[in-house]
């Protein structure tokens, strides 16, 4: 059984990226005490980021700079309040096919993360 949910990822700029995760998208950014290292929390999600300033960017990743899909409680609000922070929705609100409604932002390095919840059935 998964009890909790942690991502590691390498971004270019640490501190634009936790103001992103933090001013964006509702994270709590705690700082683990290793230089070059914060962690962002929400939830029972943690993402762990790392200052890889020569490492590729995430954007020029394709589709593997997908890296996250979290499920949320109360998306339309949370959807709202994303865009309004100015976040680069790559898919807009919407329902699928498989039980799920969705939207998908770029992050600050150019990770993508899907949100979604489940449709009730």
């Amino acid at each position: 059984m998964i009890t909790r949910t942690s991502f590691v990822i390498a971004v270019a700029d640490l501190k634009a990226s936790s103001a992103f995760y933090r001013d964006v998208l509702g994270f709590k950014i705690e700082d683990g005490g290793d230089p070059g290292w914060l962690s962002y929390k929400l939830g029972a999600c943690t993402i762990m980021a790392g200052e890889c300033a020569s490492a590729m960017p995430a954007a020029e990743l394709g589709d593997h700079s997908y890296f996250a899909y979290l499920e949320v409680e109360h998306i339309e609000a949370y959807c709202r309040s994303v865009q309004a922070s100015g976040a680069e929705l790559i898919k807009t609100l919407r329902d699928e096919p498989w039980g799920m409604r969705e939207f998908g932002v770029r992050t600050a390095d150019g990770h993508r993360i899907m949100f979604g919840s489940r449709l009730e059935r």
